[in-house]
């Protein structure tokens, strides 16, 4: 929530249930990325974007 920036709402609202895990599809984050005005931010979602492929590529 801190990395995103948005509302506790928003994440929960986001958040996917795939397989055992839970998290949020990396299509919200780049529409996210995309839409975001504050540039810090974009490259923070970026990076958790890119961890989550990193960590979990098949979800």
């Amino acid at each position: 929530m801190s990395i995103t920036g948005m509302s506790e709402q928003w994440v929960v609202a986001q958040i996917k249930q795939k397989g055992d895990s839970k998290c949020i599809p990396s299509k919200n984050l780049r529409d996210l990325i995309l839409a975001h005005p504050d540039v810090k931010k974009k490259v923070d979602i970026c990076a958790l974007s890119i961890y989550g492929l990193v960590i979990s590529p098949r979800h």
